[in-house]
């Protein structure tokens, strides 16, 4: 997360939306020794909670057999700006993206909860893909659903903070944001870097 207020724009409900429609990020978590553990997860998020689930096998899931603080960190679209995009002298290499930390303490839930958890989950992506019908977990087979569940644990994380940051050039002449944009709009570097680019063009100036 970037030490600069300015680049942490929104509100508390913006970057809820934004960690909830992204779906996916990396969780961090420390053992009671003190060694730092990272996942990468799935995820839904209903009101102050994240649902998950992780392999019995991870770290995390082991060094939260109870409650420990933990930190899921969702990153949006990023890329490298060059400075001869901006149009103007002595500017210098940097990375523009968006990120969303979302802090709180890490639970085991009970097993029996695990089902509620993968179908909540499943549902929240499924329903992205329409027309497509809604893929279903009653359509795997009874005992190789029972397998597959045995190897995984239901996880629900509490927020405590929420915190994001949207560095966009936003602090730059509004004529060097835009000009930076469309260099790496004109960059051909995929997808995700177009989108990164269309959110410094609708950047509020600082």
């Amino acid at each position: 997360m970037h030490p600069n207020p300015m680049y942490h724009v929104g509100s508390r409900d913006d970057w809820l939306g934004f960690a909830a429609e992204t779906g996916f990020g990396v969780l961090a978590a420390s053992d009671p020794g003190g060694a730092p553990h990272l996942a990468h997860v799935p995820f839904v998020i209903e009101g102050d909670h994240v649902d998950l689930h992780l392999m019995r096998s991870n770290p995390v899931a082991r060094a939260a057999r109870e409650a420990i603080p933990a930190r899921l960190a969702v990153q949006g679209p990023h890329g490298y700006i060059s400075p001869d995009w901006y149009g103007i002298e002595d500017q210098v290499p940097t990375w523009n993206y968006v990120s969303v930390h979302l802090t709180g303490r890490l639970e085991p839930l009970p097993p029996e909860a695990l089902r509620e958890v993968l179908e909540r989950l499943s549902d929240h992506f499924e329903e992205r893909l329409a027309p497509k019908p809604v893929w279903k977990i009653d359509k795997v087979d009874p005992e190789a659903l029972a397998r597959l569940m045995r190897i995984i644990l239901p996880f629900r994380l509490y927020i405590e903070d929420v915190d994001g940051t949207w560095k966009l050039a936003q602090h730059k002449p509004e004529a060097a944001r835009l000009a930076a944009a469309e260099g790496l709009a004109q960059a051909g570097l995929g997808s995700e870097v177009e989108v990164l680019a269309q959110l410094m063009r609708q950047a509020k100036p600082i």
